[in-house]
């Protein structure tokens, strides 16, 4: 059962190569560019007309949304036990996690990273940076709260909603203004139990390397 993943350093890619070696799949990955200013291969534009990644395809089949491909890949992959299943009591705060992440943290990078999409004019777009940075110091501080003393974030079980933190983690730049993962000590911990596991060592090499 082949894959094929197009992915680029730093994009939120990494987290499903990361899922994909966790599972122990065949796949492939197809390099592109998350700088939309740059060509990227017409496979990935026409599943994916705004340009995003990841873009994953299979044999009659294709998607993108990095949190979709979280759900698709642990349901379609159980022995790997990266999620829960349909009926587990820990099924709701799984999904609830990995939507959170998608819709409000991804977004509260996108605020400062990508100004340009939420501001009327680029004297704008200063504010919508501002926005981003606090926005990400009321994200994190919830996720912090709702880890509380659990192992990893559904509890006393590793899941995939763990590797999709750490992948966030690694986004925060407090050259930029984000707050650092030192000031969530409950996300830090996870965290830092994450990038321990041989799939995180293999995907995020350079970036582990460059935080030495």
């Amino acid at each position: 059962m082949a894959y094929k993943l197009y992915y680029d350093l730093g994009s939120a890619s990494m987290g499903v190569h990361a899922i994909l070696e966790e599972i122990g799949t065949s796949y492939e990955l197809i390099q592109s560019t998350k700088d939309r200013s740059l060509p990227r291969p017409q496979e990935q534009m026409a599943i994916n007309p705004n340009g995003w990644l990841p873009v994953l395809t299979w044999d009659g089949g294709a998607m993108y949304e990095a949190a979709a491909m979280t759900v698709f890949l642990c349901d379609r992959h159980p022995q790997a036990k990266l999620a829960p299943g349909f009926d587990d009591p820990e099924r709701g705060v799984y999904l609830q996690s990995l939507v959170y992440f998608s819709n409000s943290v991804q977004n509260a990078f996108q605020l400062n990273y990508y100004p340009d999409r939420f501001a009327d004019t680029t004297d704008d777009e200063p504010s919508a940076k501002r926005r981003g940075i606090r926005r990400l110091q009321e994200t994190w501080k919830v996720i912090d709260g709702q880890i509380g003393d659990n192992k990893w974030v559904l509890g006393e079980r590793f899941s995939a909603v763990d590797i999709y933190l750490f992948m966030l983690t690694t986004w925060l730049s407090p050259s930029r203004g984000h707050p650092s993962a030192d000031q969530f000590p409950n996300v830090k911990r996870i965290a830092d139990a994450v990038m321990e596991r041989p799939s995180i060592q293999l995907v995020y090499e350079n970036w582990i390397a460059e935080q030495e």
